[in-house]
């Protein structure tokens, strides 16, 4: 439930963050009666990472098991794929998004466009809608419960904070913020690519594919499925979505997972501290 709360609670903030940013530049520039159109897109994104989330879960169900084992791999593995381009452009580019997102405002209200407005605003949320349904759609087989319970007060803890920020004037270090978010959703990406794998491992296994020394298991402990320690318990739960952890795992899996990690963190961190 941690790691479905971080997720949401970071691609939420960050939709607030441009739509902040958005509307004040709307309004300081004597453009109010835009701001609806604004609106209408963002209402539009929320409703359609719904819907798409709730179309997903439904098409999981009518799988077979060895469709639904493949789905859950090859989602995994596009999940990482985006949330890591993700990072990396908040990483690089974060510093001008501001000056970005209010240049391309400048012009469309220019034209007066306001369905350009309107879909300006519906791409930029609903890429983090997208984000997050992709991430949360591997964990929800596995927990259904915990994913949307972590997922709603993700979004509840992220429109408080927005609200303390954008509205109160609350201060907070948003670049520091992001860097702390982003280095906690590496290390949740590279747990979910070696789960992508894992699962891919057992596709093969059904498709009766021989992986050799790849799909063979590099360790196994000794920890029952009762034990709060096991990955599904309630304390191993929790070190399984934060960093991957699980009671045996192929050597493809630590593979690809430590591969990540040793490529995506150094490059992460690099990013944030250059000026």
């Amino acid at each position: 439930m941690i790691g479905q709360f971080l997720l949401t609670f970071r691609e939420v903030l960050e939709a607030a963050l441009v739509t902040s940013i958005i509307l004040a530049y709307l309004v300081r520039t004597n453009r109010r009666h835009l701001t609806k159109c604004v609106w209408f897109g963002v209402s539009a994104a929320t409703m359609a990472s719904l819907i798409l989330g709730i179309s997903i879960s439904l098409v999981y169900g009518f799988l077979s098991e060895s469709m639904q084992v493949l789905f859950e791999g090859s989602a995994a593995i596009l999940a990482v794929a985006v949330l890591s381009s993700m990072i990396f452009w908040l990483a690089t580019k974060g510093k001008k998004i501001r000056e970005e997102v209010e240049s391309r405002v400048e012009a469309i209200a220019t034209r007066g466009a306001r369905f350009a407005l309107g879909s300006f605003s519906f791409v930029l949320v609903f890429r983090e809608g997208l984000e997050t349904v992709l991430f949360l759609t591997p964990l929800l087989p596995g927990d259904f419960q915990g994913t949307i319970i972590g997922a709603i007060l993700g979004v509840l803890a992220s429109l408080a904070l927005s609200y303390g920020v954008f509205v109160v004037g609350m201060r907070i270090d948003l670049r520091k913020f992001f860097y702390f978010t982003s280095v906690l959703l590496v290390l949740l990406a590279g747990g979910l690519a070696g789960y992508g794998v894992h699962e891919l491992i057992e596709y093969a296994q059904f498709a009766g594919l021989d992986l050799g020394w790849f799909g063979r298991y590099a360790y196994k402990l000794n920890i029952p499925n009762g034990s709060l320690f096991h990955h599904k318990g309630l304390l191993g739960s929790i070190f399984a979505v934060m960093f991957g952890y699980t009671v045996s795992a192929e050597w493809g899996r630590l593979l690809v997972h430590f591969a990540y990690l040793a490529l995506a963190l150094p490059l992460v961190v690099r990013a944030y501290q250059e000026k």
